[in-house]
Formats: C-alpha cells, structure tokens, sequence
C-alpha cells in the first residue's frame, strides 16, 4: 500500500488516480505523518437490481394503462402546444 502526503497528491493526482486504477490497491493520504484519507479504485455494482422496497404489492397497472381516451388525446394535440401546420 503507498502512502503519500497531502502537497504530493495534489501534485500528482492523476498519477495517483492511475496507479490506483491499475493496480487496485489503495493509496493512504496523510498529514502530519497522520493517515487522513484512503484513495481506493471505485468498484461499479455490477449485481441485477432487486425491485421492491415499501410499494412492493401495493401498486397495480392496467394492461391498458398507456391507452389514451380519444377525446383527451384530440383536444391535446388540437392545443396552442401543437399548432396548426396549415
């Protein structure tokens, strides 16, 4: 594990940015002699999302949900958002 301090990692932070991405091994960062900080490469959750949580089983959507009513759908487009192309 490499331990810098903080004046050189700022200097040399892409540097150390790399290292840690190549190597996958933390850099520790301190001040005064004291760690302070860990620079470690992120690791991207890579697991399938679980669904649920507190609505679980408690919403239900129509297999005709994104059906729209005829009238509501006319007057939509009729409206000052969708002028006339005449």
């Amino acid at each position: 594990m490499q331990i810098t301090n903080i004046s050189e990692a700022k200097a040399s932070l892409s540097y150390l940015i790399k290292t840690v991405q190549e190597t996958d091994e933390p850099i520790i960062i301190g001040k005064a002699g004291e760690p302070v900080a860990v620079l470690s490469p992120y690791k991207k959750d890579m697991s399938p999302r679980q669904l649920g949580g507190s609505w679980e089983g408690k919403v239900k959507i129509s297999s005709d949900f994104d059906k729209a009513d005829g009238e509501i759908s006319d007057s939509f487009y009729a409206s000052s958002l969708f002028p006339d192309a005449s």
